[in-house]
């Protein structure tokens, strides 16, 4: 079945790029809260970008491996709309804070995707990504798409090395869901280019 492939900015450290994106139509954007990111933002930064988002875009929190505590402060503060685990949380921890989430599945060390998705039920959709479990994505690496299952049965984001160039092809391959973005559109490590995202969104559309 065919469907508009809806769109998240990943990595968004200035205000500007938030407002970029919602501008073009985006459909989520990625703050990352995990301190080891060169795009981890701080919790006054990511209020001020929550704060200024319109309507109907969706704020996700990244997180990898975090302590629960850290996770309390940024779902109180920020209130984001949904959490992206992309570490190895169990299920019952994902489901802990009862705000809707995705999980992200690791593709470069997760044989059966299927297995994998199906720990995560109440999961609202799984982001596969190019990076090895326990290791931070946005590396601008892509991953085997031959190695997605044409049946999934879940609503797939597809991310890993995703660029102005390359997502079209990556959408008439995979058809997901969604795609997610963070490298293929910076300028430096953390800053996004204004140019490169709007390269993005044209592609998209085509």
């Amino acid at each position: 079945m065919n469907h508009r492939t809806r769109i998240k900015i990943c990595g968004i450290t200035r205000l500007e790029d938030a407002l970029q994106v919602a501008s073009l139509g985006g459909d989520a954007i990625g703050l990352v809260f995990h301190a080891g990111s060169p795009r981890a933002v701080d919790i006054e930064t990511a209020v001020a970008i929550r704060e200024a988002m319109p309507p109907f875009v969706t704020v996700t929190a990244l997180l990898m491996n975090e302590d629960p505590q850290w996770i309390d402060q940024v779902v109180q503060a920020v209130r984001p709309d949904c959490l992206q685990f992309h570490g190895e949380e169990r299920a019952d921890f994902c489901r802990r804070w009862a705000r809707p989430f995705i999980k992200a599945i690791p593709m470069a060390s997760v044989t059966d995707v299927n297995a994998y998705a199906r720990q995560y039920s109440a999961a609202q959709g799984f982001l596969m990504d190019s990076n090895v479990a326990g290791r931070q994505g946005g590396s601008g690496d892509t991953f085997d798409w031959s190695k997605i299952p044409s049946a999934f049965d879940f609503p797939l984001v597809l991310a890993g090395g995703l660029n102005p160039s390359n997502v079209s092809a990556a959408i008439a391959r995979v058809n997901p869901w969604a795609v997610d973005v963070s490298s293929g559109v910076e300028k430096s490590r953390g800053v996004k280019d204004a140019n490169l995202i709007n390269q993005f969104f044209d592609a998209v559309g085509r």
